[in-house]
């Protein structure tokens, strides 16, 4: 019984890790958005360059920390609480339609791509970050669930 519990603790600690990071990963993602926003891609100016730079790779980062960490662990059945597992099975479709989304923005606008397009910038950034507030809404909603079944 005392390794059950272990057991379970220990999935619980990994969950919550999962989530600390991803919300690391999200408020240095919504940081880089405003600053980025406000600079514009401005593809003469090096700084405004290295923020787009690394406001994709922390999109990225982002992304991936949701996919490959939070729900790779729930797809994979190794979340128990059922609650958790039917919220997640309803929402992550839409969670995959922000991650396409944040994709293609990174695809277009990714500074080691020498042939994107600036002046539709502001209007996908914009997109973007509608999708995002979206997908931080449903994700919200799970990492609620996933504190309120640890408490």
């Amino acid at each position: 019984m005392k390794e059950q519990a272990d057991e379970t603790e220990e999935r619980r600690c990994q969950s919550n890790e999962l989530v600390q990071h991803m919300l690391k990963e999200r408020k240095q993602l919504l940081s880089l958005m405003l600053k980025v926003s406000t600079e514009g891609p401005d593809a003469a100016s090096v700084k405004s360059v290295a923020h787009l730079e690394e406001f994709n790779q922390v999109l990225v980062d982002y992304i991936a920390a949701g996919h490959f960490g939070l729900y790779d662990r729930i797809a994979e059945g190794k979340e128990r609480r059922r609650s958790v597992s039917e919220l997640a099975i309803q929402i992550y479709p839409r969670i995959e339609q922000t991650t396409q989304i944040a994709l293609a923005f990174d695809e277009k606008y990714n500074p080691e791509n020498n042939e994107h397009e600036l002046h539709h910038f502001q209007e996908d950034l914009s997109m973007l970050a509608e999708e995002l507030t979206t997908r931080i809404e449903y994700e919200d909603q799970l990492i609620q669930l996933l504190l309120e079944a640890k408490a």
